[in-house]
């Protein structure tokens, strides 16, 4: 086999990998309920501890609402999951091999700016998730 093929086969088995995973992740929080108690999903340690919501809280509550189409119960959970499940894609693409045919892209998706906006939005949504 020659090495252009071993490396395209090598991205096409970590692809199929990927999308197995995904596939298990939404089917788990398509069937189960994370909010019940027989649920096995992973409850936030930071909540236990100090009593606050960290940005992620009720995100998997709010995967499994969207994934049943309450669209209006996700928000309630979540509504930082509208903004996050977007930007997560679009990184994902940014770096998959699009990355490498729009560097354009790829560098406004890595500029610093983007990921200090990025980050101020998870530190605001984080604060006033708690004040209000």
């Amino acid at each position: 086999m020659n090495r252009q093929l071993k490396k395209h086969l090598k991205a096409a088995a970590a692809a199929f990998a990927i999308a197995c995973a995904v596939a298990a992740l939404i089917f788990f929080y398509r069937h189960f309920n994370p909010a019940d108690a027989s649920s096995h999903a992973p409850r936030c340690i930071l909540r236990a501890v100090s009593g606050y919501d960290c940005p992620g809280c009720g995100s998997q509550r709010a995967f499994h609402a969207m994934l049943n189409g309450n669209i209006a119960q996700a928000w309630k959970h979540n509504a930082f999951i509208f903004f996050a499940i977007p930007v997560a894609l679009f990184y994902l693409l940014v770096e998959s091999r699009a990355g490498l045919r729009w560097p354009r892209l790829r560098r406004i998706a890595t500029h610093p700016a983007t990921i200090t906006a990025i980050t101020a939005a998870i530190i605001a949504w984080w604060i006033l998730r708690n004040i209000f």
